[in-house]
């Protein structure tokens, strides 16, 4: 569990973080969603202790991060947005020294067999840091995290500089690290923080603007009933036909994708279910309609809209 009260943190004059306060539970996956220069990183270090705090408190497991450091980093696994690697090292002597100094007392040539098939790396054990690509790098740092069994693992923007594939293969260790672990990801990459957390809490200028689900979060900005369509009609007599619809009031087109179709994104008034509408009159003009998709709102609408809302209160 990490549990974070009225925490502030001064750089000068400048207010990094202004007093926040959140809970992660045990076994929670969290994303901490913020634009670049938003508090994130400066929460997580001192949360990991590699800061010390202006004002308020960060406890891992009951233990307070300032009071009693050593005894808080034994439960915490940490990677930085720049792991902390030696590219002289191999791998295996990497994290050997890491094993050194957590002072790990458990058999050790299992315990790091283990973690570098949780991490992917077993197959790069024995090669020398430097050699590896960006993404075993990050695996390696993720590794490190792992080493000595934390509850906590705490991720600070894991994929940056990562090319498509190794994005999504570091996802899909996170995914399976967070069914044994309390996981906060910290991340400015909004689709990353949607597709593999289960919470997410929200940060900007150095406050906690939100803390909710995504899906939650979703129904929060949607204010119109927004859908994919596509119709196969052209596009100026299936515009007309959407436009003359009672309650639409969004129609925007979006191509061709197949011959002879036109696709839409369409909305409607305060949440209006317009589907029938829709169907019932593309019938009588003789256009069928070959797919329609609700969509939700994303992350990225999410972080405008709720940033927006915080600077109109100001």
């Amino acid at each position: 569990m990490i549990e974070v009260t009225n925490l502030v943190k001064h750089y000068g004059n400048k207010k990094a973080v202004n007093d926040i306060s959140f809970t992660i539970n045990d076994g929670e996956l969290v994303g901490f969603l913020g634009p670049n220069g938003a508090g994130k990183s400066t929460t997580m270090n001192v949360v990991t202790g590699y800061l010390s705090a202006t004002a308020g408190s960060a406890k891992i497991n009951g233990i307070d991060i300032l009071e009693d450091p050593m005894e808080a980093k034994k439960h915490i696994g940490y990677l930085p947005e720049q792991p902390p690697l030696y590219m002289d090292m191999s791998v295996n002597e990497y994290l050997d020294f890491i094993c050194d100094l957590k002072g790990v007392d458990k058999n050790r040539k299992s315990h790091v067999a283990d973690i570098c098939e949780q991490a992917g790396i077993t197959g790069v054990y024995k090669r020398m840091i430097k050699n590896l690509s960006k993404g075993y790098k990050q695996r390696v740092g993720l590794a490190q995290a792992l080493i000595g069994d934390p509850e906590v693992l705490i991720l600070d923007e894991p994929t940056v500089g990562l090319d498509p594939i190794q994005i999504v293969e570091i996802r899909n260790v996170i995914k399976v690290l967070g069914r044994q672990r309390t996981v906060i990801l910290s991340s400015h990459i909004l689709p990353e923080v949607q597709a593999i957390c289960q919470r997410v809490l929200v940060i900007n200028n150095g406050q906690i603007i939100a803390d909710d689900t995504p899906q939650s979060l979703s129904r929060y900005v949607e204010r119109n009933q927004r859908m994919q369509l596509r119709i196969a009609a052209p596009r100026d007599k299936a515009e007309a036909l959407l436009r003359a619809i009672p309650e639409m009031n969004e129609v925007v087109f979006e191509g061709v994708m197949e011959e002879e179709t036109s696709d839409f994104i369409i909305g409607s008034k305060n949440n209006t279910d317009v589907r029938r509408l829709l169907f019932n009159s593309c019938a009588k003009a003789g256009y069928p309609v070959l797919m329609l998709n609700p969509l939700s709102a994303s992350l990225e609408d999410i972080f405008i809209k709720l940033t927006e809302d915080k600077s109109k209160e100001a």
